[in-house]
């Protein structure tokens, strides 16, 4: 029997990802803990929280050193074999899916916390380390590391540095980008580079560290890094307030930004928490509904700030922005508050949303949501628009529920059509597509309408001479 061209590229390929596995079981002590190729497996650790895209992986690899993953890079060059890397799978652009019949470079027995540097402030941490383990260290050493998100407990350092991850304390404390003080990582050559080595103070030329932040595992895989820790925040209090008018969400942010360093500034809409009341985890706020919220949080340790936090909330409320609001009195209290704006994705996740993660600058921020919401409504008039975000730095999340009676694949055929208007909107106001969840292959079919082709023909170039071959994560951010 003739094989037909498809038939032998496939058996090729088996070929190559079996010759890979028995190669780092025989050669490079992989023990059969580190090797995974079955059904459950490959559809597990296959995809990330992506709803649009199938799992399609051909085996998944779990490192335990910076020298077995490079082993797995130099094989897979060798071989002509795909990979993608694979953190706590939490993202929403599909960037750690293996649709195409990749190997799966998983970091989850890189987990290690290492060597504390307390005049530096600062740890070394292995790829896998999760978020909320890396919180906990820092905290023991009474620091602090301040990039949060409702995924902390899942997702890891490694993705987190891929997508150059934000969350609820940007407003404060900035993206992952602020607090990475060295890496080292594995080309897609193969080649080990120590980026940085946890310096403040390195006037030696490019900081190539800047170019694998945000790189979405396209030029190699990190390994290891430096984090830079904060010292911890003291007597935080959060207040919740409800305003009619967008507008006035902005007036509020700005009054208390001119006198108070606020540690958080986040939004959600009356939609968000009504499907949250009906959920029924969390409890209302105070007694009116209004149209918008917003969670604030800010540190008082003296007087003096609780006393002008005060005073700014009451000329708000003379001058008519706030209906209602209510402040912590305790630490269990902000806890309870927190929750109206950490359980809605959680919530609406029965409603199957349609999302976008998007950013403009905080001063085109009421405009933007206006034509948006504009657009949404005149070309879906039946369905519901959950607007939420951390509208203190910019960044919104359009989430479109499906309704009850449409099929899950009719819904994002439909919301996928006025994507083009969205991201043309986008476009107009100088935004992102994606805020902080990187590009996938969600977002990728949008990346011109934040990067020009120029920029986009430079990124193939810095592609190519990390990663010649195309074999890390191809397919993701954009096509070589």
């Amino acid at each position: 029997m003739t094989l037909t061209t498809e038939q032998f590229t496939s058996q090729t390929h088996t070929n190559a990802v079996q010759t890979i596995l028995s190669t780092l079981t025989d050669t490079h002590q992989f023990d059969l803990s580190q090797i995974k190729t079955d059904a459950e497996s490959l559809e597990h650790w296959g995809k990330d929280w992506t709803k649009h895209f199938a799992a399609a992986a051909a085996a998944i690899v779990f490192p335990k050193t910076t020298e077995q993953v490079q082993a797995i890079v130099l094989l897979a060059n060798e071989h002509n074999v795909v990979l993608t890397p694979s953190g706590g799978r939490t993202g929403l652009s599909a960037g750690a899916v293996a649709a195409n019949g990749e190997i799966v470079v998983s970091m989850d027995k890189m987990n290690q916390i290492g060597q504390f540097y307390p005049a530096d402030r600062m740890v070394e941490i292995e790829a896998g380390v999760v978020t909320e383990q890396l919180q906990q260290f820092a905290e023991s050493k009474d620091l602090y590391y301040p990039v949060d998100f409702a995924s902390a407990g899942s997702s890891q350092m490694g993705g987190n540095i891929g997508t150059n991850a934000g969350g609820i304390k940007v407003i404060r404390y900035g993206m992952t980008r602020q607090w990475i003080m060295g890496l080292t990582v594995v080309t897609g050559k193969g080649d080990i580079l120590h980026l940085n080595r946890g310096m403040v103070k390195n006037a030696t030329g490019y900081d190539l560290r800047q170019l694998f932040i945000g790189a979405e595992g396209t030029l190699g895989l990190v390994t290891h890094a430096q984090i830079k820790l904060e010292r911890q925040p003291q007597d935080l209090n959060v207040m919740v307030l409800g305003m009619d008018n967008f507008n006035d969400v902005m007036n509020v942010l700005s009054a208390f930004q001119a006198q108070i360093d606020l540690t958080a500034f986040e939004f959600f809409d009356d939609v968000a928490v009504d499907k949250l009341m009906a959920h029924g985890q969390v409890q209302e706020p105070f007694e009116s509904r209004t149209k918008f919220y917003t969670l604030l949080e800010f540190e008082a340790p003296y007087e003096p700030i609780m006393e002008k936090a005060m005073a700014i909330f009451e000329q708000c409320m003379e001058e008519g922005w706030v209906v209602d609001g209510v402040m912590s009195q305790s630490l269990s209290q902000a806890a309870e508050l927190w929750k109206l704006r950490e359980y809605i994705s959680e919530t609406i996740s029965v409603f199957t949303p349609y999302k976008n993660d998007v950013s403009v600058l905080i001063s085109y921020v009421p405009e933007f949501i206006a034509e948006i919401d504009a657009i949404v409504s005149s070309n879906y008039p039946d369905f519901e628009v959950c607007w939420f975000g951390h509208i203190g730095d910019g960044n919104l999340h359009l989430n479109i529920l499906k309704p009850e009676n449409m099929s899950k694949d009719d819904f994002f055929a439909e919301c996928q059509i006025v994507n083009k208007y969205v991201f043309e909107t986008v476009q107009k106001y100088g935004g992102s597509v994606s805020a902080e969840h990187g590009v996938g292959m969600t977002k990728k079919p949008y990346l011109q309408y934040s990067r020009s082709e120029t920029e986009i023909d430079y990124l193939r170039e810095v592609k190519k001479v990390f990663d010649p071959n195309n074999i890390m994560n191809r397919g993701k951010i954009f096509d070589m």
